[in-house]
């Protein structure tokens, strides 16, 4: 294995109140209209736009299977993946195929994947393991494979939790940088910002990033 695309190991790589949240929840998050997902279409259009259909994609934080099933109705072969035991199985039934439950400090993968698509998914990795998450997903890049993540924009104040109790790590955009700069390097990287709607109903700043592995 290259040593420069080792992931870096982290002291605390997920939060056990946060995948509990999803684990209650499921069948109702799962029911769920709103949230990032529905803001990320734009950007999955750019996404998908990169790679030949029949290409291999990872879904990290696949929830409801909701962009899975858009992106396997376009003929992509897509492979959804959740933290949370309940949203893996909400997300199964929806699709009528099983869903791995994986949290994201479990990525091994190295050079299979064509895409890796986390929408509203590490947002919710402590702050610091996050450089971490994305050296895994670097190394689970086939070279010139593109990565979309979306974020909730912090001001300043550092990670922290919402009203639901659900930790979230609320980059600002330089701090945001920096940890795909601690990632390993990127053969391209842009960044936008949108806003979305939370499920607890407040609205936020969403930073959606798309980058390409050299």
């Amino acid at each position: 294995m290259n040593t420069d695309d080792a992931p870096i190991p982290a002291p605390e790589a997920y939060d056990e109140d946060t995948l509990a949240f999803y684990e209650r929840e499921a069948a109702n998050y799962a029911r769920w209209k709103g949230g990032t997902a529905v803001n990320a279409a734009r950007w999955m259009d750019g996404f998908l736009a990169r790679m030949e259909p029949g290409a291999r994609i990872l879904e990290l934080g696949c929830g409801s299977g909701r962009d899975a099933e858009t992106m396997i109705g376009r003929g992509f072969d897509v492979t959804p993946t959740d933290g949370a035991a309940g949203m893996a199985q909400a997300a199964a039934k929806r699709l009528g195929r099983p869903v791995k439950v994986m949290r994201f400090e479990e990525l091994e993968a190295e050079n299979e994947y064509d895409g890796v698509w986390a929408s509203a998914a590490l947002l919710h990795a402590p702050a610091a393991a996050l450089p971490d998450m994305l050296s895994r997903v670097r190394r689970a890049l086939k070279p010139g494979g593109t990565f979309y993540a979306s974020y909730k924009k912090g001001v300043g104040k550092g990670e922290g939790r919402d009203g639901m109790g659900r930790l979230y790590n609320y980059p600002t955009t330089p701090a945001l940088y920096g940890a795909y700069a601690a990632s390993g390097p990127w053969a391209g990287m842009t960044l936008e910002e949108g806003t979305g709607m939370s499920y607890d109903g407040a609205m936020a700043v969403i930073q959606h990033v798309l980058a390409v592995k050299p």
